[in-house]
């Protein structure tokens, strides 16, 4: 969830306020799957995956969380409540840490920003429908062409020439979670995307130079950009 008005903007505060700042590294991990759920992290700096262990042993990234995001946000309000899945650290990175309870009493006391949370939230839920929805309709290919716009709508840069710069480095094996296949899958399917000149990839970082291919590969619907994105 990332916030951006002048009520998240108050949100921030009652973080950077009422919050414990710490510094966390690389492949840290903030809270892990089957925890149970007793602080809400706003990211200062940084960029942290939320993922979940599927039946079969795969990891399954949901999201991508970077700079002004709140992750363990949808454990407020409930009287026992764990997590569902992990948040690892890609980068390091520097968070605010609020307790849960503490959270839930500061917006109580504050109407405005409790009904701003719960449009969020919401946001948050269509996100995962949409994704969701891609990886299980679309195949394979779906699945990763969605996520390209994904990645694009998030992190992208536009360049002159009018392709897109994805600035956030990614690993084909971080890609293949993304999508929730194997690493060969996506290696192939990349290199394909390459040789067709849809987009290219050097060191990690990806630029796609053809958009508008994927999204009609996909039927793309144009959803809201607050819906269509990674983190």
């Amino acid at each position: 969830m990332v916030l951006m008005d002048d009520n998240q903007e108050k949100i921030h505060a009652l973080f950077q306020k009422h919050g414990v700042f710490i510094k966390v590294n690389k492949e840290s991990k903030i809270f892990l799957e089957g925890e149970r759920a007793k602080e809400i992290y706003y990211i200062k700096t940084g960029a942290i995956s939320i993922s979940q262990e599927t039946e079969s042993g795969k990891e399954l990234t949901v999201r991508i969380c970077g700079p002004d995001s709140i992750i363990g946000e949808g454990s407020l309000f409930c009287n026992l409540t764990y997590h569902a899945m992990t948040a690892k650290v890609l980068e390091p990175s520097t968070l605010y840490v609020l307790s849960r309870k503490s959270l839930e009493q500061l917006l109580l006391e504050q109407p405005s920003l409790m009904v701003e949370y719960l449009k969020w939230l919401q946001t948050e839920n269509l996100k995962h429908q949409s994704r969701l929805r891609d990886l299980v309709l679309n195949g394979k290919k779906g699945a990763l062409f969605s996520t390209l716009i994904r990645l694009s709508n998030t992190y992208g840069k536009v360049l002159e020439s009018g392709t897109i710069f994805i600035d956030f480095p990614l690993t084909n094996s971080e890609i293949a979670s993304l999508c929730a296949t194997s690493r060969e899958m996506i290696n192939r399917m990349l290199n394909d995307l390459k040789k067709h000149n849809i987009l290219s990839f050097e060191k990690g970082y990806i630029t796609i130079h053809d958009l508008q291919f994927l999204k009609d590969e996909i039927a793309c619907e144009s959803c809201p950009l607050q819906i269509c994105r990674i983190d």
